[in-house]
């Protein structure tokens, strides 16, 4: 029971970070520590596989959201051309991904967690400022595609938001903020049945199908799946008079909160250890 949730906690967690511009895998990982001292067990061999569906449950919410245009552009793949935009949009990511994927990894148990919140709260200033200009584009096109692409790869580092990132691509390349956010939020999908993929295979081969499907894990599925579609539906209501110095601001002080939890060990964070500074001291 209690772990159903801890699960559910961390599904509301992933549900709300993966579409507002906050970054869920950074959240993740802080909300795990955080849990940590109240019992969760973050066992990674438990974790991997509450992960990997949680990943699911943002997946479903995409395709309730947008499930007519899935419909429209699976059934005229060449009358509509988003199919082709989103196909586009992912290589820079795929490419990261292959190309620097140990060292990504990497990261999400070193020094730059903090940071990356730092990171996240400048581009999301960036995108308030740059969306006060009026837009060039009614639609994303292949530079837009790959200009949305690329920061999406920036986003592979934990704490740099997917959503916040590529919704700087997309003002940036002329769109307005309402669709740069709907072809971010299509985007996602792509991104996150990647890395179902990729880390499911990893959760069956150390736990084998049962260790996705136990009941805690389910509870977890259905809050990330109900959370994501209602952060989806307030995105997509809000996002042309929302400020986005307020997630900005908020992120800041996640940043900062995060440093100072890695500079003093709270919460089970490892030291900070910056590179080439040798191996962070134990105990």
């Amino acid at each position: 029971m209690l772990q159903a949730i801890f699960n559910a906690i961390l599904g509301i967690v992933q549900g709300v970070s993966e579409f507002l511009p906050i970054s869920s895998s950074g959240h993740l990982l802080v909300a795990e520590k955080l849990l940590a001292l109240v019992g969760y067990d973050a066992d990674p061999a438990r974790s991997l596989p509450l992960f990997v569906m949680l990943h699911m449950g943002t997946l479903v919410a995409v395709a309730v959201i947008f499930w007519q245009d899935w419909v429209d552009m699976l059934l005229h793949p060449i009358k509509n051309r988003t199919l082709l935009l989103l196909f586009v949009a992912s290589m820079p990511a795929l490419a990261a991904k292959i190309l620097l994927g140990d060292h990504v990894d990497a990261l999400f148990t070193g020094w730059f967690l903090g940071v990356s919140f730092l990171i996240t709260a400048l581009f999301l200033v960036f995108v308030e400022r740059l969306s006060k200009k009026a837009a060039t584009k009614k639609a994303p096109d292949i530079p837009c595609a790959l200009t949305m692409g690329t920061f999406q790869a920036v986003a592979l580092l934990p704490g740099v938001s997917r959503s916040g990132s590529t919704l700087l691509g997309g003002v940036m390349s002329g769109l307005n903020r309402q669709t740069a956010a709907k072809f971010s939020f299509m985007m996602s999908a792509p991104a996150i049945l990647g890395s179902f993929l990729s880390e499911g295979k990893d959760a069956l081969e150390a736990g084998g199908l049962g260790s996705l499907f136990t009941l805690p894990i389910l509870v977890g599925v259905v809050f990330a799946a109900v959370s994501g579609y209602l952060s989806i539906r307030y995105m997509l209501k809000l996002i042309q008079r929302i400020s986005f110095y307020h997630f900005a601001a908020y992120m800041v002080i996640v940043g900062i909160a995060v440093i100072i939890m890695q500079l003093t060990g709270f919460a089970g964070f490892p030291p900070m250890a910056f590179p080439g500074a040798g191996p962070a001291p134990v105990g």
